[in-house]
């Protein structure tokens, strides 16, 4: 069975779910012209998360996909985060922020019950899961409306683990992949390889469905990716320039400027390993930091430096999430792109 049957779509194309650069908007374009529109859920409050859902339900009657995360929560670590606070001092000082005003929370919930009994209100018909799975009798509750369960992969071995728990189909999430990383069995960055070496590795490895992830721009890429037995792609910064993403003024400059060919996977803007553009930011602590609070709580003490530079048209302490190939990133509509990805598929 395809992808397409299996989702109920024309297209094997994904939109990735990126919270913060995007809403309903992007996911229903891409929805209707055939592809799966995905939204991000994770930093939505129910209220938002409701709102956004029932835009979605009266512009299509498409299939779409919700996701969420599934990280566990960390304890907060006064002494952690007080020294990631003074490594960001000179930063506070130059833009005039006041240390003592800081924001404080995690800014990102992973899924629960109560995101579960909202969800059932609308039930989507597929829903997607980063950093592995929520427990058993969640899965088991969004299971129960009819949704497909879509989860990511970075090594084999979170394959093998997501398809014993019945996963219907595996993002095969590729090192060149722009965003946070799903890694979910290790921590080890060493562990992660390409998109194409990744898929080819997890498709005799499993029996499920495997949905390419990373590095993938464009027709050709698609045309690769499925050549290697991947039932379909799932691309994110290519749709960083349409129209319908809310991506930022900043964000969308550095995209079309020269910095965008120079990524690294970073956990300075969350305090877990994502994929974005090399800034100031990056270049002065270094791109992996270990001084930086655990996810996400890392988010509060730099949230405010972007907004200051932000303000002044920079994006020094930005998360200017990108993949490691933008030659895909077009000012055109997302159904526009969605099509010209699929031909002659």
């Amino acid at each position: 069975m395809t992808i397409q049957q299996l989702l109920d779509m024309e297209l094997p194309i994904i939109q990735a779910p990126m919270a913060g650069v995007q809403g309903s908007a992007l996911a229903v374009a891409v929805s209707r012209a055939g592809g799966l529109g995905s939204l991000p859920c994770a930093m939505l409050s129910l209220d938002a998360m409701r709102d956004e859902l029932n835009t979605i339900k009266s512009q299509t009657n498409k299939p779409f996909n919700v996701n969420f995360f599934c990280h566990t929560p960390p304890t907060p670590n006064a002494e952690r985060e007080a020294s990631w606070r003074t490594t960001l001092t000179p930063y506070y000082q130059e833009y005039g922020v006041d240390p003592d005003a800081l924001p404080t929370g995690a800014g990102r919930s992973p899924f629960s019950l109560v995101a579960a009994e909202v969800l059932e209100e609308f039930k989507p018909a597929v829903v997607s899961f980063h950093f592995g799975l929520p427990s058993t009798e969640l899965l088991e509750r969004v299971r129960g409306w009819g949704a497909k369960i879509l989860s990511s992969a970075t090594t084999v071995e979170e394959a093998r683990w997501l398809e014993a728990r019945g996963v219907d189909i595996i993002i095969a999430q590729g090192l060149e992949a722009g965003g946070h990383r799903g890694m979910f069995l290790t921590d080890d960055l060493t562990t992660q390889c390409g998109t194409f070496a990744l898929v080819s590795q997890i498709v005799q490895a499993v029996d499920v469905p495997v949905v390419a992830a990373g590095g993938i721009a464009d027709r050709a890429g698609v045309s690769a990716a499925m050549a290697l037995g991947a039932a379909g792609v799932q691309l994110g910064t290519a749709y960083l320039l349409c129209p319908e993403a809310t991506t930022s003024k900043v964000h969308r400059a550095a995209l079309q400027s020269k910095a965008a060919h120079h990524t690294a996977v970073t956990n300075l803007f969350s305090g877990r390993p994502a994929r974005g553009i090399v800034n100031r930011i990056i270049k002065d602590l270094g791109p992996i930091n270990s001084e930086t609070p655990e996810f996400p709580l890392a988010s509060a003490a730099i949230a405010p430096l972007r907004v200051q530079a932000e303000s002044k048209g920079s994006g020094d302490f930005s998360p200017l999430w990108a993949g490691q190939n933008v030659g895909g990133c077009k000012e055109i509509s997302a159904a526009q792109l969605t099509r010209e990805l699929a031909v002659g598929l």
